[in-house]
């Protein structure tokens, strides 16, 4: 189901993504962000499948769908710059900051952040072409 996307995360010159597949890139970011720190739990696990819901319209079952799929995929992926790499091909610039404020809620979900995760965010913004600023109002955007 999802080796076109694994397959294309691993390619040295990967085909550009379909939608369904850019949901799952995204997914699967926020799921390896939430396991950065060593604990995935209920609360990063809902967070994510909200962000799914708000930002995809999916609904409960089909983003815990989805969820499920970017777990498998996260585990698989080699590196978090492949993931950035076909979100950025996918994603308009101007909806990066997006982005950003929903791995910033992941961070958030569990109501503690590490260096590990703070590290991981300044790479995936930079990687996603978003300066520490605005990542920093993503972040306090994320928090209301």
């Amino acid at each position: 189901m999802f080796g076109k996307l694994i397959a294309s995360l691993t390619a040295d010159a990967p085909d550009p993504l379909d939608e369904n597949d850019t949901q799952l890139a995204l997914a699967a970011l926020m799921v390896r962000l939430a396991r950065t720190d060593g604990s995935y739990d209920d609360d990063e696990i809902a967070v994510i499948d909200q962000m799914l819901m708000q930002h995809f319209g999916l609904t409960d079952g089909a983003a815990a769908a989805k969820r499920a799929e970017a777990e498998t995929v996260e585990a698989q992926a080699p590196d978090t710059v492949r993931f950035t790499r076909a979100i950025k091909e996918t994603v308009a610039w101007d909806d990066r900051f997006g982005v950003i404020k929903a791995l910033w809620s992941v961070v958030l979900a569990d109501g503690v952040r590490d260096d590990e995760e703070d590290a991981q965010m300044r790479l995936i913004a930079n990687l996603l072409g978003i300066n520490d600023r605005d990542s920093a109002l993503a972040r306090q955007a994320a928090k209301v």
